[in-house]
């Protein structure tokens, strides 16, 4: 049957035709560039990260454009609030978040434009929705006339009411009508902004995307991705701007969004004191523990990050690379296991994918032949790849992640001692070592060729 995504626009899922058989166009909307991602920003780019895998495994050339938001008033807003230069503040939270996405094993976009570096886009855009009557200027602004593009509200299925209600719309009396949204908007000389035929000024948010996606991806493509929170007002706004300006029937032909995440059930909130980032998390957990929880719930639907999903999350890792363990040669270029594919290929269906990485573990665990031990942990690999898991060395993923103030030749050390212990039958002292290992996050695991370690 191929590829089947559920298509927001249309509320239904569809079988993934691409505009260009050759070639596969994907954007997704990438960070605002003033603090650290939380791990609700993470769910968004490990999701599209495995449907860019999964395009590439089935098509011959894939554009995946993910941008960087390095204009915006909430940067403005951190830079002023820290007493640090946008250059800084923009240029600083931009490796972090490379360092961190890096660290979830998301491989880098084809693509990865920044707002910024395409005023000159921004510009001719908004020229052209001026020119065709879809947008006006008032008192140094340029606002998009919803009124003129009869589609307005059909991606978010939202009435005029619902959409003034949920995009908090600013009142402004230089507005023909209240749901009008902002192109482009005055700056001052203490605020970022560039000439335009409108006066000394800065892009909107929403323009930004239809700048850079057209761009890199031409007038019309195949996949618009992001966040559910996305939906409305930005991705609306993008949809309506976009097909105005370039007077094409599509923007995006297919909508994906991910669900929401919360925190134990509720919003994650700092004066809660329940909002983690990225690297909060990477501070107790592995990335691939945190990539893995990620990929357990299915995309679409909400998801509640809890210590118990996490712990559920490494348990389930450490399982596949035991069953990993003294495989032998694994060949890279083995078949990826067809069920996996094919749960991928079900709008992304990641964690009937696990469900299926769990019963490769158990063939091999009880598999006695070397040859085949050594089939199936290469489909189990390969299988792992497209969805960004496996890819360490068993040995490494155990002896990985060690607690601060304990080298591993410390370790073995201890184990030898314990060993000694054992053999002259100091059992207190044998447990003691254990413990005192177990406090400081290592597990022994004795077995009838020694005793091993890992990293809890």
């Amino acid at each position: 049957m191929g590829l089947v995504l559920y298509n927001t626009l249309t509320k239904k899922k569809e079988i993934f035709t691409p505009l260009n058989p050759d070639q596969v166009g994907m954007y997704v909307c990438g960070p605002t560039v003033y603090d650290f991602a939380h791990v609700g920003n993470a769910r968004p780019f490990v999701v599209f990260d495995v449907l860019a895998r999964l395009l590439r495994h089935a098509y011959p050339k894939v554009c995946y454009v993910r941008n960087i938001t390095d204009v915006d008033d909430k940067i403005n807003a951190a830079s002023s609030a820290r007493k640090e230069t946008i250059a800084d503040l923009t240029q600083r939270t931009t490796a972090a978040f490379h360092q961190d996405m890096e660290s979830l094993s998301i491989l880098p976009p084809d693509v990865e434009p920044r707002a910024t570096h395409h005023i000159p886009e921004m510009i001719d855009i908004i020229q052209a929705l001026i020119d065709k009557g879809h947008a006006y200027e008032a008192e140094g602004h340029v606002l998009f006339s919803v009124a003129s593009f009869s589609d307005y509200g059909k991606l978010s299925r939202r009435n005029q009411e619902e959409m003034l209600a949920g995009a908090r719309v600013e009142v402004a009396p230089y507005k023909r009508d209240p749901g009008d949204f902002v192109l482009w908007k005055p700056s001052d000389h203490e605020t970022p902004g560039w000439e335009s035929p409108w006066g000394f000024g800065r892009p909107g948010w929403h323009i930004e995307c239809s700048a850079m996606s057209s761009r890199y991806l031409g007038t019309m493509f195949d996949i618009h991705g992001g966040g559910q929170d996305l939906i409305f007002p930005h991705h609306e706004n993008e949809l309506a701007q976009s097909r105005c300006a370039h007077g094409t029937p599509v923007f995006a032909r297919y909508w994906m969004h991910n669900g929401y995440l919360t925190i134990q059930g509720g919003k994650m909130s700092k004066s809660l004191g329940n909002f983690f980032t990225v690297r909060d998390m990477l501070a107790h957990y592995p990335g691939e523990v945190i990539r893995f929880a990620l990929l357990s719930t299915h995309y679409r639907q909400p998801m509640d990050w809890t210590e118990s999903a996490l712990s559920q999350a490494r348990q389930g890792v450490d399982r596949l690379y035991t069953a990993l363990k003294g495989c032998g040669h694994i060949d890279e270029n083995a078949q990826i296991d067809p069920s996996v594919r094919e749960a991928l290929e079900d709008d992304l269906n990641t964690p009937l994918a696990i469900a299926r990485f769990h019963d490769l573990a158990t063939a091999l665990n009880k598999a006695t032949d070397e040859a085949e031990r050594s089939r199936l942990s290469s489909v189990l690999k390969a299988s792992g790849r497209l969805m960004g898991l496996l890819q360490q060395d068993p040995a490494s993923w155990f002896h990985g992640n060690v607690a601060t103030g304990i080298t591993p030749l410390e370790i073995e050390g201890q184990i030898q001692a314990r060993r000694q212990a054992r053999d002259r039958k100091d059992f207190a002292e044998s447990d003691r070592i254990r413990d005192a290992l177990h406090q400081q996050g290592i597990v022994l695991e004795d077995g009838p060729e020694g005793t091993t370690w890992r990293s809890i």
